[in-house]
């Protein structure tokens, strides 16, 4: 069973920049996806980046050009580099990892982290 447990979340103000890390409890010898996934109360959960199977970074419209997704595998480490960060992108942030293919939509996502709260101020 792998655990993710996500890191790096807080408070900034509109326009700052936060990094957030997901550390794996095992490597993934295989392909495999990993992402990351925001929800608030009150909405569904949105996938907001993730690197799939074959390396290639994914993110959903209102991130791109703001956000960077990358992943280190001798570290077991995958990371989300927010920038220009705005009211609206905060949400409590998780880490999501599948040994299969999925994508930003996907519901079958396996193993989660617990989360990290990201709070962005106007």
């Amino acid at each position: 069973q792998v655990q993710l447990v996500e890191s790096g979340g807080g408070s900034v103000q509109a326009g700052g920049s936060l990094s957030l890390s997901c550390l794996a409890s095992e490597y993934f010898y295989s392909r495999h996806c990993m992402g990351w996934f925001r929800q608030v109360p009150g909405k569904e959960r949105e996938g907001v980046a993730i690197i799939d199977a074959d390396g290639s970074p994914h993110y959903t419209d209102s991130v791109k050009g703001r956000f960077a997704i990358s992943e280190d595998n001798a570290r077991k480490t995958l990371f989300l580099r927010m920038d220009a960060l705005k009211p609206e992108d905060t949400g409590m942030y998780y880490c999501a990892a599948d040994l299969g293919w999925v994508d930003l939509n996907s519901n079958t996502w396996v193993y989660w982290g617990r989360g990290t709260q990201v709070t962005v101020s106007s």
